[in-house]
């Protein structure tokens, strides 16, 4: 998970100084020194974490810490501020989606950072919104490029223009005029990358801009790269002119400071963090939360929008009514294990709730054998012991262990939890409005008490 050896450094510094109740000045000093090792570790740019540590010590050397009646609460707001602001600001910047359309938003980055993938992304992620995007294929160096593009298309329901033969320039004029004739409103140009920066890689960005107007170029980064993101980021900044920054494999990156340093070496926003390999995975990059999850105070809204994207909202007023009317059965729990799988599993919608952010080992979570195991068991019921738990005896215990991998045990257990929640249910029935609520989240109310395991 991204951040995660941040967070836990700097919970252990911000523990030291909730334990002093007065700060001195030398307690600040030392505090803002192991806070300063941690930001380099972590792989932040020296000169940022240099600049980040200068603005902090001297607010933190204020009346507004050093006179508070609770001075560490004080220097944790200051280096949340702070880092809110590293990141671009209390708001979330956005794509400009011109009134005259088509807009177009070219990608450029070097090879591997996932171009490509992320076209799709973000093309699905529009398509959600209303607008009708159009990936193009500019890509003509690398084997399979314009396939690759076709394939994650479909998969994501957005159209791809290709022009085997043409020029790059060509091919993002031709599919302009595309655009305009058939009614998208955003075209997404995907380019070629190179192993390295190089002058013929940024001539061809040059030409595709004197052949069409581009309306955002967005850099693909690989969160990854460390030190590397941003000089990479920095070079393609002076040479073609960004307008933003997508962050791919946030989620494999425990460190992430390529996160806190592109901002500012770039001066450009992040608008878009790439947090796992599916095509629905690509948040919109929300500067407060980020620093929220990095100094584990959760990311509520997030995992709200988050639910409220993965439920269907008939499914979840089903779900509520059946949980009022105590008719939730397994197949109903089983849904709900695919719910949060859309969400990101476990580990990710944990890593959200504050007081656990940077504390929760995501990758295991997500993987959980308990997790495959609850899936595995209730598959291996019939249709009449999924709808009637109740029914199942010694003998179906003994078959549904067999048939899912697990022992005798584990079966018994999820019937336990599953009775358990039952009877949590039937208390709740008292307050139908609370039940709707959790149902209108996509939890119907169900799922996360009942897992075994958690």
């Amino acid at each position: 998970m991204a951040f995660e050896s941040l967070s836990g450094k700097l919970a252990a510094v911000f523990k030291k100084l909730r334990g002093k109740g007065k700060l001195s000045e030398q307690d600040i000093r030392a505090a803002m020194r192991e806070v300063r090792m941690a930001l380099l570790e972590a792989d932040v740019n020296y000169k940022v974490a240099k600049d980040f540590i200068a603005g902090v010590t001297e607010r933190a050397l204020g009346q507004e810490v050093m006179e508070s009646l609770t001075p560490a609460q004080q220097v944790i707001k200051i280096v949340n501020d702070e880092l809110t602001a590293l990141m671009g600001g209390d708001e979330a910047a956005h794509i400009r989606i011109k009134s005259k359309p088509p807009t177009v938003i070219m990608l450029c980055g070097l090879q591997g950072a996932g171009k490509t993938t992320h076209a799709a992304k973000l093309g699905k992620l529009f398509l959600k919104e209303g607008h009708r995007p159009l990936l193009v294929a500019c890509d003509i160096y690398r084997p399979a490029a314009i396939d690759q593009l076709c394939v994650v298309g479909k998969q994501a329901g957005v159209p791809v223009f290709r022009l085997d033969g043409a020029k790059p320039e060509q091919i993002a004029h031709e599919a302009w005029r595309h655009a305009r004739d058939h009614g998208n409103d955003i075209v997404i140009l995907d380019t070629a990358g190179r192993l390295h920066i190089d002058e013929a890689l940024m001539d061809e960005l040059q030409r595709i801009k004197q052949a069409v107007e581009v309306d955002d170029t967005l850099l693909v980064i690989d969160a990854m790269a460390g030190q590397d993101a941003v000089n990479v980021a920095k070079a393609f900044g002076e040479s073609t002119g960004l307008d933003g920054v997508i962050l791919t494999k946030l989620d494999g990156d425990t460190r992430g400071g390529s996160a806190l340093s592109v901002r500012a070496v770039t001066g450009k926003p992040i608008l878009y963090a790439g947090v796992g390999e599916k095509l629905d995975d690509l948040e919109v990059f929300h500067p407060a939360r980020m620093a929220g999850r990095i100094l584990g105070m959760g990311d509520v809204l997030t995992l709200i929008e988050k639910a409220q994207a993965a439920s269907d909202e008939k499914k979840a007023e089903e779900t509520a009514r059946k949980l009022m009317e105590n008719k939730f059965d397994m197949n109903d729990m089983l849904d709900q294990l695919h719910q949060m799988k859309k969400m990101g599993g476990v580990g990710a919608l944990l890593s959200m709730l504050p007081g656990l952010s940077g504390k929760v080992d995501a990758d295991k979570l997500s993987e959980s054998k308990e997790f495959v195991h609850i899936e595995a068991i209730i598959l291996s019921m019939t249709p009449a012991e999924r709808e009637k738990p109740s029914i199942i005896n010694p003998k179906r215990k003994r078959r549904i262990a067999a048939g899912s991998g697990t022992r005798v045990e584990d079966v018994n257990r999820l019937l336990r939890q599953f009775e358990q929640m039952s009877k949590m249910m039937r208390q709740l029935k008292k307050n139908p409005k609370m039940l709707r609520g959790l149902g209108k989240l996509g939890f119907g109310g169900a799922g996360m008490p009942g897992m075994p395991g958690f």
